[in-house]
């Protein structure tokens, strides 16, 4: 049998450590512990990795420590705007949304998209549309409503800054949650979520939602989920990097990851990191931040919940 494998991550550009309480990061773990399990517990029972990436974005959605789901940051014009996407790596389908409102859950929708329609990706009022269609409940204003994400924007509004949640300076860009999956078949999936930018303007999209740029799968290569500064990850295509790197250089995964994380990304100015798997069950999780919400669990016995380097 298959050496079968899940990791995810909540962001990178975690709280400064100063500013990080026992309480706070005991919450964070537990979330991240939660989502670890869920997604495991499928790929144990002989579940498919897309269902485990699935189950366990599902549980940081949920979540409001996380910029997804309920937890999303608020916009400029203090609504939510959310993206997602999905891909399995054995026939290469992938579905994705964008700029979507009161769904609980966009990384559902965004399986939908790739299992129940001919396309990849739906945006805006279209993807809406295909939502309800599909019959998902619309959830109000309320349910995404956080404190501390409310109190980012009022801090910022009526400003051209924008911000992403986790970091304590006006400019950081960060928030994403993502799992990646390794099956007992050896199939792998990656799956992304994000509530974008607070303050965020004109319909702006991040890498999250872009095949090859914050999310990518191919069995022959690699799942991986990014977050971090997702324009960067947009121009220097990052998920899609790595499996480059794999396929065309025969790198490993490890350092597959490393080069582009620690090498590629910052020569353009990005920052951040990724979750990612290969066929065979390896895990990597590199950043270059201060600090990613990152898990991990292999059937080697191996597991990992950690926030800081």
């Amino acid at each position: 049998m298959n050496t079968f494998s899940i990791a995810i991550h909540g962001g990178a550009g975690t709280l400064v450590k100063g500013m990080m309480t026992p309480e706070k990061e005991q919450a964070y773990k537990g979330a991240l512990k939660g989502a670890l399990d869920a997604g495991y517990s499928i790929l144990e029972n002989g579940g498919s990795s897309v269902e485990a990436v699935e189950a366990a974005v599902v549980i940081l959605e949920d979540s409001p420590l996380f910029n997804a789901g309920k937890g999303a940051v608020f916009t400029a014009d203090e609504t939510h705007e959310m993206d997602a996407s999905i891909m399995e790596g054995k026939n290469l389908n992938a579905g994705a949304v964008s700029l979507i409102k009161g769904i609980k859950n966009p990384i559902s929708l965004a399986k939908d998209v790739m299992e129940n329609s001919e396309h990849v990706f739906l945006a805006g009022d279209g993807a809406m549309q295909f939502a309800k269609k599909m019959n998902y409940k619309l959830e109000d204003e309320a349910y995404f409503y956080d404190e501390l994400r409310h109190q980012q924007w009022i801090e910022i509004k009526d400003t051209d800054a924008f911000q992403l949640d986790h970091s304590v300076k006006k400019d950081s860009k960060f928030g994403t949650v993502g799992a990646v999956a390794c099956d007992q078949d050896g199939n792998i999936a990656a799956a992304t979520s994000t509530g974008g930018m607070t303050n965020k303007k004109y319909g702006r999209v991040g890498d999250s939602p872009m095949i090859g740029a914050g999310n990518y799968a191919n069995n022959k290569t690699c799942a991986v989920s990014c977050t971090g500064s997702g324009e960067y990850f947009i121009r220097g295509v990052l998920a899609y990097d790595v499996s480059c790197l794999m396929e065309h250089k025969n790198m490993s995964i490890k350092d597959a990851s490393a080069e582009v994380i620690n090498k590629r990304i910052l020569q353009i100015k990005g920052d951040g990191g990724l979750i990612a798997v290969d066929a065979k069950g390896n895990i990597a999780m590199p950043f270059n931040t201060e600090g990613m919400y990152r898990a991990s669990k292999s059937s080697t016995g191996k597991e990992e919940v950690s926030i800081y380097k």
